[in-house]
């Protein structure tokens, strides 16, 4: 019994051996699938159509260079549907936390204020 059973522990202890080297090689070596060579992408939203088919809109790029692209997506492909540039970010101005408070607390006091009208 003993001796059918060595093999099989063998080649199992191989398997594992082979799965640890593999993962291995794959956060070390260059060109391996996993550390993000290709271009930046996002998806900023996802809307099902059936069981199958969804329209995803993803952002390609970064900065300047950013890309809205709308993808039709189903079982047998992805198609582009739509490319158009992504407007650009207002800036944040740098007391952004204390006006979203004083507003907050403004409108508040304005409605607690104000009489109500039936």
């Amino acid at each position: 019994m003993l001796q059918n059973a060595i093999p099989a522990l063998l080649l199992l202890a191989l398997m594992v051996g082979i799965a640890f080297a593999l993962k291995w090689a794959r956060g070390r070596l260059p060109g391996v699938m996993g550390q993000g060579n290709g271009p930046a992408l996002r998806v900023l939203s996802s809307l099902s159509l059936g069981p199958q088919q969804r329209v995803v809109t993803v952002q390609v790029g970064q900065g300047d260079e950013r890309v809205c692209l709308v993808l039709g997506v189903a079982p047998g492909g992805v198609s582009a549907l739509h490319q158009m540039p992504m407007p650009a970010e207002p800036e944040a101005p740098a007391h952004a936390t204390d006006t979203a408070a004083t507003g907050f607390a403004a409108r508040l006091a304005q409605l607690t204020k104000a009489p109500h009208a039936r």
